[in-house]
């Protein structure tokens, strides 16, 4: 197997299957962090242990070394990353390989575009962690609060992903399903609500939501990404671990599950992946996430104001134009009201 992208959550997950017993190679981008690894292995802090194991690690450059090829490849990599990391990869991938995606974002479809249908597993995560130290990677969720979905994009190949969650749960717990996609739209909806505002106010995840008038600006955010869902073709599904849906109400499914990311799946010190971006000079998964619900709404002929405000204050911050501050909260709750007084 290889884990493509070892940054924060690949080398954490990577390292509980190498940790398991599994073959699994290492390929990455960063040469600080193949070096370290090479010299000095893998740590992964968690909230109670940590441990170190031994992996092989390989460039970019040094894929073209590989001999024998993959039987699973999972892309734990950004959003927009997908698919030139598959086009980078498929000519190293068996046959009857797979490719599992381990992202935010509705990466599957980019996935199969490259590899085919039948060999592409789309998943879900929902696990926190960072990275600032090359070979150290920090992850706020041990195994019990780990959590993945995995289902195929080819009924042919659904038979399949039990045995690839198999090996997944060595790192969390794993549910398998025969609706990825729905599954992932629900993810994209609390990522909508998340993982851009608060960036945005330059806040730990949970000072955001405390931060006045910034709570309903995120559930905001994610309605009308449950909007987005729902015009896609998507049902509402169970996440995460939580119960079966029984409301009928959207909007009540998506206050549920933020708060079930809020309480279990973060700390009070947890910053989304994408202020860990921009606090090292990267872009972050804006027009991925926020971007596409304005983008999927528009196709069918809505709007998504609150979303396209977030994508708008965001793409400003990453061209520098805007500073990333706290200050930033009142931009966005000033757009909440215009959204509500134009309901």
């Amino acid at each position: 197997m290889a884990f493509l992208g070892t940054g924060a959550q690949g080398a954490s997950i990577g390292a509980d299957f190498v940790a398991a017993g599994h073959d699994v190679t290492f390929v990455e981008q960063w040469p600080d962090h193949v070096a370290a690894i090479r010299e000095n292995g893998i740590t992964v802090n968690l909230p109670k242990r940590s441990f170190n194991v031994r992996v092989p690690a390989l460039h970019l450059c040094q894929l073209a070394e590989v001999r024998q090829p993959f039987d699973i490849v999972f892309i734990v990599m950004k959003a927009y990353d997908t698919k030139w990391a598959c086009q980078l990869i498929e000519p190293y991938l068996a046959p009857d390989g797979l490719v599992v995606g381990l992202q935010n974002g509705m990466t599957h479809e980019d996935i199969a575009a490259v590899v085919g249908r039948e060999r592409t597993i789309g998943a879900v995560i929902e696990i926190a962690s960072n990275m600032f130290v090359p070979g150290i990677t920090n992850r706020e969720n041990d195994h019990d609060t780990s959590w993945f979905a995995m289902g195929a994009l080819d009924p042919k190949t659904q038979e399949r992903v039990e045995s690839v969650a198999d090996l997944l749960r060595c790192t969390g717990t794993v549910e398998v399903t025969d609706d990825i996609r729905s599954a992932k739209w629900m993810k994209l909806v609390v990522n909508a609500a998340e993982l851009i505002p608060s960036a945005v106010v330059d806040l730990p995840l949970a000072d955001a939501a405390r931060d006045p008038g910034m709570l309903e600006v995120m559930r905001e955010a994610g309605y009308e990404a449950m909007r987005a869902a729902l015009a896609d073709g998507s049902k509402i599904v169970s996440i995460i671990g939580m119960p079966p849906v029984t409301t009928n109400d959207p909007e009540r499914y998506v206050d549920q599950i933020f708060e079930k990311v809020l309480t279990t799946f973060s700390s009070q010190d947890t910053l989304t992946t994408s202020l860990q971006d921009w606090r090292k000079g990267r872009r972050a998964e804006v027009r991925e996430v926020n971007g596409w619900v304005v983008d999927i709404l528009a196709a069918h002929g809505q709007t998504a104001p609150m979303n396209q405000r977030v994508v708008e204050v965001a793409l400003e911050i990453e061209r520098g134009t805007r500073e990333l501050t706290t200050a930033n909260t009142a931009v966005l709750v000033e757009a909440l009201h215009k959204v509500r007084s134009n309901a």
